[in-house]
């Protein structure tokens, strides 16, 4: 009797845990869609929730390619895309979206899924952004004036289509130095450029922080940022080796201020001034947080799903898991009464414990998703079935109900371990190998199955345990 207690006592245990675990998901998709949005926005977002994927939310879906033409000869392809993804998690991460998927597809092309975010100007500048960082001396000697002159002169831009100098301005330019653009101003002005020196000495390397400050005087959004020890140290004997000439600021290949050094800059702390508005100063303190990229991205695929669809997918998909939970329930309860009863409980205790373990982990449930609990719940039928079929054979044969069960519970367990164990063994191949909708199929189904075995053989054991101590004479299945 001690035994069954604590088998009792282990049940109730879990059921408890899982209510506490779900409850942070209950409370968040019970509040309005406003409420949720202001959470968002003030980083309130609880994170050991169950996410909604892309197709049930909606959002934008990206899928990028790694320029490898770029790449630093040094690293290696396999290295400069993890590298690729951890930074691109980590601006997804600090921007407030949960839980994104960001995988890789093939060599070198990267899925990223933004569930809630539909602009996709604002998906791309997140995500595309190389957020390379240089701090260079800008070249105002007589010939990098002319260069100027030329450049302003001409009707086209100086690049080429593949981005290269053309052959007139190139042989103009002062010996190690590059041209560099101008951010456009707040006007909308003719494009402006600079004459810039080779050498970079100071790089986004060594930032430790960024952030938005705001303009005292005139309440314009720029982008302070910190550098660490090392890069603070660089910093000030640069700034202090090249007073009264212009430092220009450049991200990624476009210069977005050029003030003049002053004096020696000692802290380690700047600003990036420019025509930014405050989202994307915001966005741009972000990606500067989280690093650049280890070579340029092009984004070659994207689409939108709007949350209308996602709504409606996620109706259906509800719709469709109830009706069949229904039909099982009464079927069950039909064919095995009581034994079908018992059954039922233990489904119910499964989608519980199944939707609690995925608030826990913080996963992202989909459409597949959606599919893979369902086939773990007929999986976990299955293994009642096999039960109640063994207790009926035993049942047949005139046994005691004392051993009818034990001797079910035993037999049926062969069959119960291969179907499942072949299922997962076929879960982990699609996780392995698929992506995207895929792994989240096989993700909810792993779980699943582990989850039904435990609740099909260990959960309805405890209840027949129980039932024995008050009905040892009779089994109504």
């Amino acid at each position: 009797m001690n035994k069954l207690h604590w088998k009792i006592g282990t049940v109730l245990g879990l059921l408890i845990l899982s209510f506490w675990l779900l409850y942070p998901s209950v409370e968040w998709y019970t509040k309005t869609n406003d409420e949720r949005a202001k959470s968002e926005a003030m980083r309130m977002r609880p994170k050991r929730i169950l996410n909604l994927g892309l197709d049930l939310r909606g959002g934008t879906h990206l899928l990028l390619e790694l320029d490898v033409e770029k790449l630093d000869k040094k690293e290696k392809l396999n290295d400069a895309m993890a590298r690729a993804i951890e930074i691109i998690r980590n601006r997804v991460d600090q921007y407030g979206v949960g839980e994104t998927p960001i995988s890789r597809q093939g060599e070198r092309w990267i899925s990223v899924d933004l569930p809630g975010i539909s602009n996709t100007e604002e998906a791309e500048n997140l995500i595309g952004k190389t957020a390379l960082l240089e701090f260079r001396l800008v070249n105002t000697s007589d010939a990098a004036q002319a260069v100027l002159n030329k450049v302003d002169l001409m009707s086209e831009p100086p690049f080429g289509k593949n981005g290269v100098l053309l052959p007139e301005i190139a042989k103009m330019m002062p010996k190690g130095t590059i041209l560099r653009k101008a951010a456009p101003g707040p006007d909308g002005d003719r494009a402006r450029y600079y004459v810039l020196e080779g050498d970079v000495p100071v790089t986004g390397a060594y930032l430790e922080n960024a952030r938005i400050e705001t303009d005292q005087q005139f309440g314009t959004p720029s982008i302070g940022f910190t550098f660490n020890k090392e890069g603070g140290k660089l910093f000030e004997n640069f700034t202090g080796a090249n007073v009264n000439k212009y430092l220009a600021i450049v991200l990624d290949d476009v210069v977005h201020s050029a003030p003049v050094i002053k004096s020696r800059i000692g802290g380690g702390s700047g600003v990036i001034e420019g025509s930014f508005t405050i989202e994307e100063a915001r966005n741009l303190a972000i990606i500067l947080r989280a690093g650049a990229l280890p070579a340029p991205v092009t984004i070659i695929e994207k689409r939108v799903v709007g949350p209308s669809l996602g709504e409606d997918s996620i109706k259906k998909g509800l719709s469709a898991a109830a009706i069949g939970f229904i039909f099982v329930i009464a079927f069950m309860l039909v064919y095995y009464r009581a034994g079908g009863f018992v059954a039922d409980i233990a489904l119910a205790l499964n989608f519980v414990f199944l939707a609690a373990a995925m608030s826990y982990f913080g996963a992202t449930l989909t459409l597949p998703g959606i599919a893979g609990i369902i086939l773990s719940l007929a999986m976990a039928i299955d293994a009642n079935v096999l039960i109640l079929e063994r207790m009926r054979e035993e049942k047949a044969l005139s046994k005691p109900v004392a051993m009818i069960i034990p001797v079910s519970f035993d037999k049926a367990w062969s069959a119960i371990l291969d179907s499942n164990v072949t299922t997962w063994i076929a879960a982990i191949f699609l996780f392995q190998f698929g992506s995207g909708p895929v792994k989240g199929f096989a993700v909810t189904l792993t779980i699943g199955l582990l989850i039904g075995v435990f609740t099909s053989v260990f959960v309805t054991r405890v209840v027949y345990e129980f039932w024995l101590t008050s009905n040892p004479k009779e089994l109504n299945i």
